[in-house]
C-alpha cells in the first residue's frame, strides 16, 4: 500500500514538474498589432499618413493664396471653412474633425519614423567602415532633423495663427490682419521661410520614399515619381512663401 502511494506521488510530482517547465503558450497577436510591429507596416503607415498631411498642406496653401485678393476674400474663406457640413455638422465641427484626423496622422507619422530610426540603429550598432554617399546621408539627415523641425514649427504655427499667443497684434476672427501683422516682423519671416525650406526638402525626399514603400519599383515610374515629388515640393513650399514675401515687399498690406 505504501509502495503504491509512493509511486503515485512520484508520478504526480513528475506531471507537475513537466507542466511547470513547459514553455507558456503565447497567444497569437492581433493582425493589426503584427502589422504595426513590422518594419514594412510602419513604412506603410508613414507613407499613408504623409500623403494625408501633404494633401492638407496643398489645400491649405491654395487657401492662403486668397490673401492676394484682399481681406474680404481671405476672411470669407476662413469663415466658410467653419460652415462646411452644415446643417448636418454644427458650426466649426468640420474644422475640429479635421484637426483631430491630422493630429492622429501626425502622431502616427512621427512615432513610426522614430521607431524605424531606433530599429535601424539597433540592427546596425556599429557604423559601416565605408561611408555612404554624401547625397544619401544628406537625404536621411534632412528627413530626420527636418521632420523634427517641422513638428516644432507646427506647434509654433498653431500658437501664432490659431491661438494667437505669439502674435503680438492678434485679432480673433480676422485672419487677414493677423497674417499681415505677423509677416511684417522680419524674424517671424525667417522662421517661416526656414520651415518652408525644410518642408520642401521633406516632400522632395519623402515622396519618392513613400512611392517605393507602396510598390512603385520600376525605374521609369520611379523617375516620374521623383519629378512629380520635386514639382510638388516647389509648388507647396513656394506657394506658402509667396505670402510672407509679398507682405515684406509691400505687395500685400
Amino acid at each position: 500500500m505504501s509502495l503504491t502511494s509512493g509511486s503515485a506521488a512520484l508520478t504526480v510530482g513528475r506531471v507537475v514538474n513537466d507542466l511547470a517547465n513547459r514553455p507558456a503558450v503565447r497567444r497569437p497577436r492581433p493582425a493589426l498589432r503584427r502589422f504595426w510591429d513590422s518594419t514594412i507596416g510602419k513604412k506603410i503607415v508613414m507613407a499613408i499618413s504623409g500623403a494625408l498631411l501633404l494633401a492638407f498642406a496643398f489645400a491649405h496653401m491654395v487657401g492662403n493664396l486668397k490673401t492676394f485678393f484682399g481681406a474680404e476674400d481671405l476672411n470669407s474663406y476662413a469663415h466658410w471653412l467653419r460652415t462646411i457640413g452644415e446643417p448636418v455638422l454644427h458650426y466649426a465641427w468640420f474644422l475640429w474633425i479635421q484637426r483631430v484626423v491630422l493630429l492622429i496622422a501626425l502622431v502616427l507619422h512621427v512615432t513610426a519614423a522614430v521607431q524605424l530610426v531606433r530599429r535601424d540603429r539597433r540592427a546596425r550598432p556599429v557604423r559601416y567602415v565605408h561611408r555612404r554617399p554624401v547625397r544619401a546621408t544628406f537625404a536621411v539627415r534632412t528627413m530626420r532633423w527636418g521632420g523634427a523641425t517641422l513638428a516644432l514649427f507646427v506647434v509654433w504655427h498653431i500658437l501664432d495663427f490659431t491661438v494667437g499667443t505669439v502674435n503680438r497684434d492678434f485679432v480673433a476672427g480676422d485672419p487677414y490682419h493677423n497674417l499681415v501683422a505677423d509677416f511684417r516682423v522680419w524674424w517671424v519671416n525667417l522662421i517661416y521661410l526656414a520651415a518652408l525650406a525644410m518642408l520642401g526638402l521633406h516632400i522632395h525626399h519623402g515622396f519618392a520614399s513613400a512611392a517605393r514603400t507602396l510598390g512603385v519599383t520600376s525605374a521609369r515610374r520611379e523617375r516620374a515619381i521623383k519629378i512629380f515629388g520635386s514639382g510638388m515640393a516647389v509648388v507647396v513650399a513656394g506657394g506658402y512663401a509667396l505670402v510672407p514675401v509679398a507682405v515684406m515687399t509691400g505687395l500685400v498690406h
